[in-house]
C-alpha cells in the first residue's frame, strides 16, 4: 500500500494508494516545529505556517484559498512540537492543482512586511483567545511546569513578547535554514499511482533548498517531586491537567502505555470516566491522553469540575493510578482496551487524510513507514504485567505535574490527595 522514494536531493516523496476513493489528500511535512526554537524565536514556526497563506508571486491570499476551495477542495496547515504540515484534499482529479497551490506556498510565499505586521496582530489575537479558553490555557501552564526552561514546556504560538521581536528577518533566516529538503516529506494518499505522483514532484523538486535536518534541543529533567501550579482566576469551573512524564515514541513500552491509557481514561469505558463522572457526577469531562516525542512522552489526565469537587476527585485519581501499580488488569479488561485501539485505528485509517498524516508522521518520526499491521501485532503482544509494569515505572511522585486554573486561592494539600 506503501511506496516511498528518496530522491537525490534529499527530498522524500511516499503514497498510500486507495483506489476506491474518490480523493486524494496531500501534505508538505516538515520535520520542524516548536522544538526547534529559541526562547527569543519562540513561536517562529507558527508565524511561518500562517506567512505561506499570505500571498505568493503568483497569488494574492484569497487566490490561494480559492484555489482549493473552488474545486470543491480544502486547505489548512498545522504546527507542532516537532513537525508542520501544509496539506490538502480534493477530488483525485484535481491533484495537480493541490500539489501546485501547496508547491507555490512553499516556494514562492512573499513574506511581504505589511502582512508579516498584519499576521502578527492576528497571531496575538489567537493567543488572547486560547488564554481566555481555560481547557486549552491550562495545558499550556502544564506543559510549563512539566518542561521548565525547554522549548517543550513554551506555547507553540508564542507570547507577544516574543511575537513583537520576530521580524522580516527572522522569519526568512528561520526558513531557509530549517525548511530544507532533508527536513521535507511529500505525502499523499487516495486515488493516485506513486509514480505519476513521483513524476510530477521531480518536476518541482530542484526548486527545493538542500539540507540536513536540525536536531532540536534534548529534553531532559531534573525533577525530583511532584510539581503543583495554580493560577487563580474567576470562573465558573476549575480545570485540571495532571501530567506524568513518560517515555519517548522509539520505547518500546510506548504500546503498554498506550493500552494503559485506554484502561485509564481514553473513552467513556475508562476507569476514570466511569468512576468520576458516571458512578459519582463529579465531572462532565475527563479524559486521558498519551504524547509521544523523539526522546520524552506524557500522559495527561483532564477535567472540568467545581472548585468543591477538585479535593474529592483528585483523591479519586490518585487511587487509580495506585491500582494500576498494585495490581495487573484484567484479561478481558486489556482485551477491550486492545480491541478499542486497533478498533480506533482500523476506522481512522479509512480516511484519506489520516493515511496522508500517518505518512508523514511516520517518515518524520521513525525515518520509515510502519505498516498498521504491525502497529496491531504490537499491541497485542502487550501482557497485563507489562501494563502493570509500565504503571510502576511512571506513576512515581518524581513525574508528576499538576496544573489547575480555578477561582481556588491555595492548592495546598493537593500533592497529598494524589500520591497518599
Amino acid at each position: 500500500m506503501y511506496t516511498v522514494t528518496h530522491l537525490k536531493n534529499g527530498l522524500t516523496v511516499a503514497t498510500a494508494e486507495m483506489p476506491h476513493m474518490a480523493s486524494v489528500s496531500l501534505g508538505i511535512w516538515v520535520g520542524v516545529g516548536s522544538r526547534c526554537e529559541s526562547r527569543d524565536l519562540n513561536g517562529v514556526c507558527h508565524f511561518i505556517e500562517h506567512m505561506l497563506f499570505k500571498g505568493t508571486k503568483r497569488r494574492l491570499p484569497r487566490e490561494i484559498s480559492e484555489s482549493v476551495e473552488g474545486i470543491g477542495g480544502y486547505l489548512n496547515a498545522f504546527t507542532s512540537e516537532e513537525n508542520t504540515c501544509f496539506h490538502a484534499r480534493a477530488a483525485a482529479d484535481h491533484f495537480p492543482e493541490l500539489l501546485d497551490v501547496l508547491a507555490d506556498m512553499f516556494l514562492n510565499s512573499k513574506f511581504a512586511p505589511a502582512d508579516i505586521s498584519k499576521e502578527r496582530d492576528v497571531i496575538k489575537e489567537e493567543v488572547a483567545m486560547y488564554r481566555d479558553q481555560p481547557q486549552h490555557y491550562v495545558q499550556e501552564i502544564l506543559n510549563a511546569t512539566m518542561w521548565p526552561g525547554h522549548p517543550l514546556g513554551r506555547s507553540i504560538t508564542g507570547s507577544n513578547r516574543t511575537l513583537d521581536g520576530i521580524q522580516r528577518k527572522s522569519l526568512l533566516t528561520f526558513f531557509e535554514s530549517y525548511y530544507v529538503t532533508g527536513s521535507v516529506v511529500i505525502a499523499a494518499a487516495g486515488k493516485l499511482e506513486h509514480r505519476k505522483i513521483l513524476k510530477a514532484v521531480e518536476r518541482i523538486a530542484p526548486r527545493f533548498k538542500c539540507g540536513p535536518r536540525p536536531v532540536f534541543a534534548p529534553a531532559v529533567s531534573n525533577q525530583t517531586a511532584s510539581r503543583i501550579r495554580l493560577v487563580t482566576r474567576k470562573s465558573e469551573q476549575t480545570q485540571i491537567a495532571l501530567g506524568i512524564r513518560a517515555c519517548s515514541r522509539h520505547d518500546p513500552r510506548r504500546y503498554a502505555l498506550r493500552l494503559l491509557n485506554a484502561i485509564l481514561g481514553e473513552n467513556m469505558s475508562s476507569r476514570l470516566f466511569q468512576i468520576i463522572r458516571e458512578d459519582r457526577g463529579l465531572a462532565y469531562s475527563i479524559y486521558s491522553t498519551p504524547s509521544l516525542f523523539h526522546d520524552a512522552g506524557d500522559l495527561v489526565i483532564s477535567a472540568g469540575l467545581d472548585a468543591d469537587n477538585v479535593p474529592r476527585t483528585l483523591k479519586l485519581i490518585g487511587r487509580e493510578l495506585r491500582r494500576c501499580t498494585e495490581s495487573t488488569p484484567g484479561a478481558g479488561e486489556l482485551r477491550r482496551a486492545c480491541d478499542y485501539v486497533i478498533g480506533q485505528t482500523d476506522l481512522s485509517l479509512e480516511s484519506t487524510d489520516n493515511q496522508m498524516n500517518w505518512i508523514g508522521e511516520q517518515l518524520l518520526g521513525y525515518g520509515k513507514i510502519v505498516p498498521a499491521d504491525e502497529y496491531k501485532r504490537q499491541l497485542k503482544r502487550v501482557t497485563p504485567s507489562q501494563i502493570r509494569s509500565v504503571a510502576r515505572e511512571f506513576f512515581r511522585p518524581d513525574r508528576m505535574n499538576l496544573a489547575l486554573i480555578s477561582p481556588l486561592k491555595s492548592a495546598a494539600g493537593f500533592e497529598k490527595m494524589l500520591l497518599s
